[in-house]
């Protein structure tokens, strides 16, 4: 059975004192969506999440049998003393459970877990991930040799099924722990079975690669012992296969000391992404600061310099050992990967119970862990936390990776949905919420206003009125009364400044008219400002002039509201909009839902500030659109009160081209098929080089390829091709054509007969047939006399 990689990897100490960041590393941070030596695919540029799928019970059918990954001895039930995990799920949302011999809960349910067999459980996990922003899963594989082969085989299967479900992008990430004959098998593998995953439209691509990911080599610990030679000679070899190769690399890899033994630089440097590991290595922020300054903003320069994509690692922290904080660990984490630029982030992990870093939804209470089990819920340090927490700092996490939320340092999400009772009448409404300004210098960056520490400051850029500074206070409130704050230390000074109110972020209406306003250190550098009560989210100070520096400053804006937060909010923002599918005139979207204190009535699609569409789900279809024209989505929702709610992220799409009367209507269409051998993937089908064919998986008959045209459309003859070269022998493959409007109910368009190629005809094949609408065009072949396996160069459609 394989092990966790916590077994082999020990802690590394990241030493006990941080030095304070200078103000030179502050500027030199960026503050904007990552940049990248490749440009965005599904990685970089994406938050991938490390999948494990690797547990499973009695009774649920997996081949591996018994507690895998529950119990040490996967033939008893797990126990306080039969254990190998260190976190307790939340099982609301899973169908089906299984009884353990844990005591039963705190509420006094059975103490049951779940299996990853069970593809309602994988449906669900990838349904998480799509309402929290989680874009790619990096499905852990590790020696399939063994008697976990079939069930890690059949785990492949449920995760592409639930990532094609469920609109999220997978790849597979070899562990190489324990792996003795890795340099053979790892390519035995991906060539006779791995590899046809990559016909999926939900496989992970990057630079237009499929995306593998190999993980251990250069550790310095017993379980990966390779050399540099074979290890580098794999990474090549996957590289000549066509894909973009990930390194699952030690932290220290860089140096060669530490975790990673010497030697390996020119493997590191062969990956087309690194991802140092990080799990272990510390579960505290100065730590996490320690290991940015001497670990990260080098390991960044170092792939810059040699053109590698630098994925590092991102934890929630370990909730056994209370490193967590509620959730000030894990943004600190992401907050120090944003501003150092990398190409993307990968999370560690999604389901990773025996680690105690998992971000799946887990026990809130102890209500909901087994009693006397020692086990940590969420709750442990006092704080209550929901079970979706860390999901949803993943989701605002991804966001200001994707530059859709301001650099911050301070988390913008709060414990609870909609931050439990929230503020009360009289307390400060700015308190940690998000914050943004027109510019800032240096290191007073604008969270310096809301984290209630009239010591540090936010400052513009020097002489450049007017500026201002804007706080985010989550949901309209009836404000009445700002307070701002200068160090008390300085010397007097008179800003020039206003305050405006908004309840979209983009029209304002004035508060507090422009004034000279006087901060005096005799009366502790504060100014009030009250005035008529106005609903207002988004508050801003507008700074036109300063007697004592040529810049606006502020230490403190302090926002409070006559009543408290209102009684009716609205919902929250739509998250995640994609692009689902498009054609030459429509346009359909997803997103995921909004949450209310009363529900969610419908959504709204806007293009452009107008309603194109409208929805009661979390899909929509645009229509009436222009062919090959550029279009910019968003979405609100609305609630019973008419409230409405922020909007989504945007989405920018080009609508196809107009197919041509007579012409192709096939090429450069999405295509997938039921395998792959080797690089002949079904694009080559629809590529318009007939010298670039599509094979299957060898010797595994009946095999299909199908192409989707977009949207519905009226086909009346299909065209089939081989390359044209004599060296294609004539052959006979046995084939029919089938039509779906669906993607999932099929008709016969032409049934199924021999077909023979011959290159004295340019080795084509025409089949018509009665016309019939039609988006998705499958051919499926059952024999090939020529080659043990389905073929084709060209899959070309015509109206009639």
């Amino acid at each position: 059975m394989a092990v966790s990689r916590r077994t082999f990897v020990t802690s590394v100490a990241a030493g006990s004192a941080l030095a304070a960041v200078s103000t030179t590393e502050i500027v030199s941070a960026l503050t904007s969506a990552a940049s990248a030596v490749s440009p965005p695919g599904d990685v970089v540029g994406k938050i991938s999440v490390g999948y494990q799928g690797w547990f499973a019970c009695p009774g649920d059918g997996a081949p591996i049998g018994g507690w895998w990954h529950w119990s040490r001895d996967r033939f008893q039930p797990p126990s306080p003393s039969n254990t190998t995990i260190v976190s307790w799920p939340d099982m609301r949302e899973i169908t089906r459970g299984y009884t353990t011999a844990y005591a039963n809960l705190g509420n006094g349910q059975p103490a049951q877990l779940f299996s990853s067999y069970d593809q309602q459980t994988v449906d669900t996990h990838f349904r998480w991930m799509r309402e929290h922003g989680c874009d790619t899963a990096a499905l852990q594989r590790f020696s399939p040799f063994g008697d976990e082969g079939p069930t890690r085989d059949a785990m492949a299967v449920k995760v592409r099924d639930a990532a094609e479900r469920f609109g999220r992008k997978y790849y597979i990430m070899y562990d190489v722990t324990s792996w003795t004959n890795m340099q053979s098998e790892l390519k035995t593998d991906w060539t006779t079975k791995m590899s046809a995953h990559a016909a999926s439209p939900a496989y992970a691509r990057q630079n237009g690669k499929p995306v593998v990911c190999i993980w251990g080599f250069g550790f310095d610990d017993p379980g990966r012992p390779f050399a540099p030679a074979p290890c580098l000679e794999v990474v090549n070899w996957f590289k000549a296969q066509g894909c973009y190769v990930i390194g699952g690399v030690p932290t220290y890899w860089r140096q060669g000391i530490n975790d990673s033994r010497p030697g390996f630089l020119d493997v590191y440097h062969a990956f087309n992404m690194i991802s140092p590991w990080m799990v272990g290595r510390t579960g505290t922020v100065d730590g996490l600061d320690w290991f940015y300054t001497n670990v990260n903003v080098p390991d960044q320069a170092d792939c810059d310099a040699h053109g590698i994509d630098y994925q590092p690692c991102v934890m929630p922290g370990d909730l056994s050992t209370g490193a967590r904080a509620h959730g000030d660990f894990y943004w600190r984490h992401f907050y120090n990967m944003v501003r150092l630029g990398c190409q993307g982030i990968y999370i560690s992990m999604f389901d990773e119970f025996n680690e105690g870093n998992q971000i799946a939804k887990t026990a809130e209470t102890a209500a909901t862990v087994p009693a006397g089990s020692g086990i940590r819920p969420l709750d442990e340090d006092g704080t209550f936390c929901s079970s979706d927490y860390y999901l949803r700092i993943t989701a605002d996490g991804g966001r200001m990776l994707k530059g859709q939320l301001a650099l911050t340092p301070v988390r913008p999400t709060p414990p609870v949905v909609g931050g439990g009772p929230g503020p009360q009448p009289g307390a400060d409404l700015a308190a940690g919420r998000p914050v943004s300004a027109s510019s800032q210098n240096g290191g007073f960056v604008a969270a310096n206003a809301v984290d209630s520490n009239a010591g540090t400051y936010w400052e513009s850029t020097n002489n450049a009125f007017p500026q201002w500074l804007q706080v985010d206070l989550g949901t309209a409130a009836q404000v009445n009364r700002v307070v701002l704050r200068l160090p008390s230390s300085w010397g007097a000074r008179n800003q020039t400044l206003s305050v405006q109110g908004s309840t979209n972020g983009s029209t304002f209406t004035t508060l507090a008219a422009p004034a000279g306003r006087v901060f005096d250190p005799g009366s502790g550098n504060t100014v009030t400002l009250t005035f008529t009560a106005s609903s207002a989210r988004y508050v801003r100070v507008n700074v036109t002039a300063n007697t004592g520096w040529p810049a606006a400053q502020l230490a403190t804006l302090e926002v409070y509201a006559a009543t408290g937060q209102p009684s009716d909010p609205p919902p929250t923002a739509p998250g995640n909009l994609t692009v689902t599918a498009k054609s030459s005139t429509s346009v359909s979207l997803s997103w995921s839902a909004s949450t209310d204190n009363t529900g969610v009535t419908g959504y709204q699609v806007l293009r452009g500030g107008t309603v194109v569409a409208s929805a009661t789900g979390t899909s929509a279809t645009v229509t009436g659109l222009s062919p090959a024209t550029s279009y910019s989505f968003q979405v609100t929702a609305q609630d019973a009160a008419g409230n409405t709610s922020p909007p989504s992220n945007t989405v920018s799409v080009t609508t196809d081209p107009a197919p041509q009367p007579g012409g192709n209507l096939a090429p450069g269409r999405p295509a997938t098929a039921s395998s792959q051998t080797q690089s002949y993937g079904p694009g080559n089908a629809v590529d318009g080089n007939a010298g670039s064919y599509w094979e299957s998986a060898n010797n595994a008959f009946p095999q299909w390829i199908q192409v989707d045209l977009g949207s519905a459309l009226t086909v009346g003859r299909v065209v089939l091709k081989l390359p044209p070269p004599a060296a294609w022998a004539a052959r006979t493959q046995t084939l029919s054509v089938q039509g779906s409007t669906n993607g999932s109910t099929f008709t016969t368009l032409v049934a199924s007969g021999a077909r023979t190629f011959d290159p004295a005809t340019g080795n084509t094949v025409t089949l018509t047939f009665t016309a019939a609408g039609v988006r998705y065009l499958r051919v499926h072949v059952t024999a090939n006399t020529g080659w043990p396996a389905g073929q084709l160069s060209e899959l070309e459609a015509y109206a009639s």
